[in-house]
């Protein structure tokens, strides 16, 4: 499901900025004000809206999710919205009802049925604009990201060849656009601009800026060998106007599917019902970090994950902790633990406060929450400094996780046995039982080992034993009472 907060994030600044919250309560439609004041769960679209406020007080009686009006709005709206239910939601004054129409319906269908990859339009686009300008064209995102290419090839160059198959526009070709002032122009005006040739053979590039809204989503980029005719270039600028639209589609079924897959993977990791998008055995794993932003840290190792091939990341936060699904499996395929082992260990090398807790295998569903409560409890343990920060599994750190359980239940309340004695005498005569009968139980009983570990000398250390007996019974020849003690010591001592 989708709420209003989540529909207004996924359709993006460029179009839509969330007023009023209201009760954000989830959205299944969106409906024209002409024809309804809404119903629960609908966005009502104030399209030739007269009286904002009326309009507010119609939704909120109807008991509708929020409504949309475009800027400027009036004050006396925006003061009815905080006082109402529906959220209040302005839309940019340029904007197109239709477009928003067709955008917002697509966003709120998508959340119902998470879509699979969605770029095949975006393809078709790359087509037409090679059509127009007669050369091959690639379709990018804001960060130089190739998001689809024509199929027409005829004059091509190697940087070209380079950013279709890396998925990237190469590092000195970045540099060269940088230095010809290309991706400032872009971020300013819908203006298209000549790139002149560049290096390793690279020919000029016309470049058309895609828009929205004011916000810059995207470009198209056409190699031009020869010049391109004014009238095929606004041709090309009018064709950016439908690219911009399918870039917020695109972005606003990818938003809303990343908020559902979060969502679903959520109640699997509570209640282990709900299905994975991933082969079994699983493996929760607790991902940490400096931040204690946990929007932050989810952007920082989404970001991660992404860089090293995991696109569709199965993350999600959960009592304010960020957590990710793995699969338990053979081969370093991205997603899998020999994956994650590669990448944990490449981003250290940079940054030393990341870290990763693997809990324990999940072999179906019902063993999620298990294996989550075993991840949380490994990075409260890295967190706190009882184990080191890195890639820490349960399978290494079993005997850590044993006693820390061990000494949580054992409590700072002594049920009974020797050491209350013992600890009184050492704080009434600043005597040394408490650790040296730590040290002897460490050392299995070996006289010369615990010697040496308290430097003392065996005789003393035989001296304080017998001291010990004196000042209440010890009876250690019970392995049960051994473990015990040792215990009692951990928790009192609070050792690590």
């Amino acid at each position: 499901m989708i709420t209003v907060s989540d529909f207004v994030e996924s359709l993006g600044p460029g179009l839509l900025r969330l007023v009023a919250p209201g009760r954000d309560t989830q959205v299944h439609d969106v409906v024209l004000a002409e024809e309804t004041a809404g119903r629960p769960g609908e966005i009502v679209l104030g399209a030739g809206t007269t009286d904002a406020v009326a309009l507010l007080e119609r939704a909120d009686a109807a008991g509708a999710a929020g409504v949309v009006l475009k800027a400027p709005l009036p004050g006396e709206a925006v003061t009815a919205a905080h006082r109402l239910r529906p959220a209040l939601v302005e839309l940019q004054p340029e904007t197109s009802w239709t477009h928003v129409i067709w955008l917002a319906r697509a966003a709120i269908d998508h959340a119902h049925a998470p879509p699979g990859p969605s770029g095949d339009d975006l393809f078709a686009l790359a087509d037409t604009a090679a059509e127009i300008a007669d050369a091959p064209v690639t379709l990018e995102d804001a960060r130089s990201r190739v998001l689809a290419y024509s199929g027409l090839q005829g004059t091509t160059d190697p940087a070209r060849v380079s950013t279709i198959v890396g998925r990237r526009v190469p590092p000195q070709v970045i540099a060269h656009l940088r230095a010809c002032g290309v991706f400032r122009r872009m971020a300013r005006s819908s203006d298209p601009i000549m790139v002149p040739a560049g290096p390793d053979g690279m020919f000029p590039r016309l470049v058309v800026p895609v828009r929205a809204g004011g916000e810059w989503l995207g470009s198209i980029w056409a190699v031009a060998k020869t010049p391109i005719p004014p009238d095929r270039v606004d041709r090309l600028t009018d064709l950016a106007s439908v690219i911009a639209l399918h870039l917020l589609r695109l972005r606003a079924e990818t938003g809303v599917a990343r908020r559902v897959s979060a969502d679903r993977l959520r109640a699997a990791l509570r209640d282990g019902t709900t299905p994975v998008p991933a082969r079994p055995p699983w493996r929760v794993v607790t991902l940490g970090g400096e931040s204690g932003d946990i929007r932050r840290r989810l952007d920082l190792w989404e970001a991660i994950t992404h860089r090293f091939g995991w696109h569709r990341p199965l993350l999600t936060d959960l009592d304010d902790t960020l957590f990710a699904v793995l699969t338990d499996l053979p081969g370093r395929d991205p997603g899998t633990m020999p994956w994650l082992h590669d990448v944990v260990a490449r981003v250290r090398a940079h940054d030393r406060d990341l870290y990763a807790a693997v809990g324990g295998p999940a072999s179906t569903l019902a063993d999620l929450p298990r294996s989550r409560a075993e991840s949380a409890e490994l990075a409260a343990l890295q967190s706190s400094g009882r184990l080191p920060l890195g890639l820490v599994s349960l399978d290494d750190a079993w005997p850590t996780v044993t006693v820390e359980r061990a000494r949580k239940a054992t409590g700072t309340h002594l049920l009974g046995g020797p050491l209350p004695a013992l600890q009184a005498h050492d704080r009434k005569h600043q005597t040394a039982f408490l650790p040296t009968l730590a040290a002897w139980l460490d050392h299995y009983g070996d006289t010369k080992a615990t010697a040496q570990a308290l430097d003392v000398h065996p005789n003393t250390l035989r001296h304080r034993l017998k001291r010990m007996t004196e000042v209440t019974p010890l009876d250690l020849t019970s392995r049960e009472t051994r473990l015990a003690l040792r215990l009692q010591l951990t928790t009192l001592n609070g050792e690590r």
